[in-house]
């Protein structure tokens, strides 16, 4: 009877454990397990497109590399102690070829002479420098300046358009005739249309009388770069003022320099004829 009992009390507590560790295990489960309750209120999503990205490019960093390595070796300026290369060839200051030289005796030349070395081409093998003085540098850059101010832009030639009346005042003519010459000293090139006046009998070559007055505002300055001509079944004239070409400049100081030349020489040669009948007894 006794071990009857304690066999039921025995199997009584491992029953009760065996709900207690299956109770308190599956709530954890649960707990772990189970979804996250649904906000109201939805998160934005994130724009992560928006985001700038640099893509990595072995060719394009290449290219940049050598644009601006070709940017800095065509610098004219003073390289300094800075020499990259062992063995270059070096040009004294009068201009004379020293040979080959390595970079250590190179520097204490500099140090020598109180001169700077200037990099001449890096193509030839070994790569050219210069023994310069700082005016010497200074004067190059000048002269180097004043060639690149001499080439001429190959950017478009903007033209500027202007319309108006053959009937116009002439305090009006006047007011765009200045207009025009500041376009031509921009070197703009000047497209003119004339109208003609409604209700006006007016002598056909009103319109080109028009265009030389123009013109004749701005001598050795300006030029036809189109002459006059009729359009719009002649209600209308056009033409194209351009500025004058270096050459045209150097003919027209020429050419007025010529002629006052001549009337100085009549003035000269009148003056001669009137002394003389004054001299004549």
């Amino acid at each position: 009877m006794a071990a009857l009992f304690l066999k039921r009390l025995i199997l009584q507590t491992v029953k009760t454990e065996t709900n207690c560790f299956g109770r308190c295990f599956g709530k954890h489960i649960v707990q772990k397990t189970a979804p996250a309750p649904l906000s109201i209120i939805a998160s934005a999503p994130r724009l992560s497109f928006l985001t700038h990205a640099k893509f990595y490019s072995t060719v394009e960093d290449s290219q940049d590399e050598r644009k601006k390595k070709q940017k800095t070796e065509t610098a004219f300026s003073n390289t300094g102690r800075k020499i990259s290369e062992r063995i270059i060839r070096v040009i004294d200051e009068h201009g004379n070829d020293l040979g080959s030289m390595h970079r250590a005796n190179v520097i204490k030349l500099l140090d020598a002479r109180d001169l700077r070395l200037v990099k001449r081409s890096s193509s030839s093998e070994p790569p050219e420098y210069q023994l310069m003085t700082g005016l010497q540098i200074h004067e190059e850059r000048l002269r180097l300046r004043e060639r690149e101010k001499a080439k001429p832009k190959t950017g478009p030639t903007q033209i500027k358009e202007l319309t108006f009346s053959s009937n116009i005042g002439q305090h009006d003519l006047d007011t765009k005739s200045k207009q025009i010459q500041k376009w031509i000293e921009k070197k703009y090139r000047v497209q003119i249309t004339i109208k003609k006046g409604k209700y006006v009998e007016e002598p056909e070559n009103k319109m080109e009388e028009l265009f030389n007055q123009i013109l004749q505002t701005m001598p050795g300055m300006a030029t036809f770069s189109t002459r006059p001509q009729a359009i719009k079944g002649g209600k209308a004239t056009m033409c194209v003022l351009r500025h004058l070409s270096k050459k045209e400049e150097d003919e027209y100081r020429e050419t007025q320099g010529t002629q006052k030349g001549d009337v100085l020489t009549k003035e000269n040669g009148n003056e001669n004829d009137r002394n003389s009948v004054v001299l004549q007894p």
